[in-house]
């Protein structure tokens, strides 16, 4: 299979690996991943014989399983099961819609297609079926799979747990389905990838009977050959048994050449590419301007300029309705901006009104405007991903690896639960997610714990290159939006409350601009060095500053009210700053979040206290929840006392 997609199909110039028009290739089933090295090296990429050698080793650019930017080639992060179909749909996307704005009727700039290579596995795990379903509604005709379907996983044979009729599935999921009898039967899967890339109005999958362990006598067909090595004696009686006469690393030289050919024949294709993208320029300036900047990944002059100003003379707002103004703002002047909610826009606010459903051409669907959906197709800005939270993060990470998107992708704080393994792969591969994270605490209410969020926040901001923003009112919703788009090096998890939060007077608080150093002193009593330091996130900032001006008028307290609304962003401060807003030299410090409390001794010490949540939440009104609950100025106000007073 790979064979034949390599050399007769795939459009890539391996000297240019970011060529932006290059067909994607992703090995979903990861621990394959030597398969994908060796075609790297075979045709040219920057990957050496030594390369090879050091697989699974410190530092080499060949690890365990396929990771995006350390090694040339590879498309994207692959291992954990499943992961790397919801990104080859998210690809398939972004393609779909960039081809829609750009194209024109006699030169295409985007024509590329998503190819991918999966196993059982990938198809036993339930993001495939979230993916494939969405892919096959939206008829991504320029989406390939290739299924190795060996009959082996690997603990034994799939018919211990898997005996679904693979191919009806997915002929019910809307797609176009082909079965080749013989893995080894090259022309038999050229001709299967050629009838699938005619097929335009559904995505494929090609099913391959092949043998694991192909030509080893001993372990040919049997799951011990899944994932541990043959061993020296097998490995030489493999040899022997395919007739390869060639010593470990040693690659013929007519096999050498055949396989360079891909050098030669990518530089043909992209030079092709750019002759049309200099008449693209010529006939469509503005066009290809634009093109070209979405592609590079750079922010459009004056964006900021739209975003929204709030103040302290309005009523009290949510930020999740901060958010949705934010979006309207940006969505006319940040073309890239695309995405949607998992079926939850109306409470999640996530959508960009005025600019269409990302829907295939001529369905007649009518987007949350009443515009029918043809007259946008794959043009529309908005996704619709259906109650499907684990592809919607997966296909985010596919748009953002493809490039000339910038993904954002909605859904209530406590279900970022089924979106983790997707969330975590995009932080490991620095990928530009936007997360837009509603109804935040047990604000949320009526719907109790199972929609209250406790420990989520200290779960996110757990993960290495996760920047966690938890707004305290309107204006800090907004700088966080704009630090979200300034984050070109990582996802972003924008955390919004479901309940109106009083906006703070800035006229007598320091500025929200404070945010994009994570943390800032939004308020003290008097100059100097306080008393206590109580520090909030979110909501309870409010709560804090109640309680810091309480302090400050009953009780004659020198205090600070501290704003903390990223810890990653804080943490990569100068020291020197963080002293200025933390000084070491004040041990009585309070925190107060609607959350686990785990964690913010971080900042406030082992002498310090801490107000949050030591259990789950329960089904009342917000308000009440917090009274019960102690998360009140009132019992902010009672730690404080017992710290200054030392009792």
């Amino acid at each position: 299979m790979a064979y034949t997609l390599w050399t007769r199909h795939l459009k890539h110039n391996p000297s240019q690996p970011k060529w932006a028009d290059r067909d994607r290739f992703v090995l979903s089933a990861g621990h394959g991943s030597m398969l994908l090295y060796a075609l790297l090296h075979l045709t040219g990429y920057d990957l050496s014989i030594d390369d090879l050698k050091a697989f699974r080793t410190w530092e080499s650019k060949t690890p365990g399983h396929p990771e995006f930017r350390a090694t040339p080639g590879v498309e994207a992060t692959t291992g954990p099961l499943g992961q790397g179909i919801g990104d080859a749909v998210g690809m398939a996307i972004a393609e779909a819609h960039l081809a829609a704005v750009y194209n024109r009727p006699d030169i295409k700039v985007v024509d590329h297609y998503t190819y991918v290579i999966a196993g059982d596995g990938d198809l036993m795990e339930g993001i495939s079926y979230e993916a494939c379903s969405l892919a096959g509604h939206l008829r991504l005709g320029k989406l390939i799979i290739l299924y190795d379907d060996n009959l082996i996983s690997l603990a034994g044979e799939t018919r211990l747990s898997f005996t679904e009729d693979v191919e009806k599935r997915f002929e019910s999921c809307g797609w176009h389905v082909q079965r080749v009898a013989d893995g080894n039967d090259v022309d038999a899967i050229d001709q299967a990838i050629t009838s699938a890339k005619e097929e335009t109005q559904h995505p494929s999958i090609i099913a391959v009977r092949t043998v694991i362990g192909y030509g080893s006598p001993a372990k040919q067909g049997k799951a011990s050959c899944h994932g541990s090595p043959l061993g020296g004696d097998e490995v030489a009686a493999t040899r022997g048994n395919l007739c390869w006469p060639e010593q470990p690393f040693v690659v013929p030289e007519d096999v050498a050449r055949h396989m360079l050919g891909s050098v030669e024949r990518g530089k043909g294709q992209e030079a092709a590419w750019l002759s049309a993208l200099e008449r693209y320029r010529k006939i469509c300036p503005e066009a290809a301007a634009e093109f070209e900047r979405v592609q590079a990944g750079t922010l459009p002059r004056g964006w900021e300029s739209s975003l929204p100003a709030f103040d302290c003379t309005q009523k009290p707002i949510s930020t999740r309705k901060v958010s949705e103004t934010v979006l309207q703002s940006l969505a006319p002047g940040v073309p890239e901006l695309m995405g949607g909610s998992a079926d939850l826009n109306p409470s999640t606010l996530t959508w960009l009104k005025g600019f269409g459903d990302f829907q295939a051409p001529g369905t007649g669907s009518k987007d949350t405007q009443g515009a029918v959906g043809e007259l946008w197709g794959y043009a529309g800005r908005n996704l619709h991903f259906g109650v499907r939270e684990h592809a919607m993060a997966a296909i985010a990470n596919g748009m953002a690896l493809h490039g000339g998107v910038i993904p954002f992708v909605g859904t209530f704080f406590v279900f970022s639960d089924y979106m983790r393994p997707s969330m975590r792969l995009a932080a490991l591969m620095g990928a530009r997610v936007i997360y837009v994270l509603t109804h935040d605490s047990i604000g949320v209410g009526e719907d109790g714990p199972t929609h209250q969020p406790v420990e989520h926040l200290m779960s996110l901001r757990a993960m290495p290159g996760m920047t966690v923003i938890r707004p305290s009112d309107a204006t800090e919703a907004v700088e966080g939006w704009r630090r979200a788009l300034l984050n070109d090096t990582g996802p972003t998890a924008l955390v919004f409350s479901r309940q109106d939060i009083p906006i703070i007077d800035r006229s007598q608080c320091a500025p929200a601009a404070g945010l994009h150093k994570g943390g800032y002193v939004v308020w003290e009593s008097a100059e100097g060095t306080p008393e206590i330091i109580l520090i909030g996130s979110g909501s309870e900032l409010q709560v804090a500053l109640d309680a810091g001006r309480a302090l400050s008028e009953e009780g004659g307290v020198k205090v600070r009210v501290v704003s903390l609304p990223c810890w990653e962003l804080f943490d990569k401060q100068p020291e020197a700053y963080r002293e200025e807003v933390l000084p070491s030299s004040v041990k009585a410090r309070v925190a107060v979040e609607a959350g686990i409390k785990l964690g913010w001794e971080r900042y406030v010490g082992r002498e310090g206290a801490i107000v949050g949540m030591d259990g789950f939440g329960a089904s009342a009104p917000g308000p009440v929840l917090y009274e019960e609950f102690g998360i009140t100025a009132g019992h902010v106000v009672k730690a404080a006392k017992r710290l200054v007073q030392g009792t």
